[in-house]
């Protein structure tokens, strides 16, 4: 038991980082869709994505970013 207790404990400590991870994730599309809004982005949202994700030390797949980005240029067309 004490094994399966002390193996479970780095997968939390990796659950954790992966929650901070999510919600900075969040922030930063939020704040890339706000700069479309003022018409401060004008690349491609991807493109803006991966860079900042890559900036902020975050690890996504290509399809995800591309999802995020194509869910945030409807909420802006809206």
């Amino acid at each position: 038991m004490t094994d399966s207790d002390t193996a479970g404990a780095p997968f939390d400590d990796d659950s954790m980082a992966e929650v901070d991870g999510v919600e900075t994730a969040e922030s930063i599309a939020e704040d890339v869709k706000d700069e479309i809004r003022l018409g401060h982005v004008q690349d491609d949202v991807s493109h803006v994505l991966e860079e900042r994700f890559e900036n902020a030390g975050i690890d996504l797949r290509p399809e995800v970013v591309d999802d995020l980005a194509e869910e945030i240029e409807r909420d802006v067309s809206s």
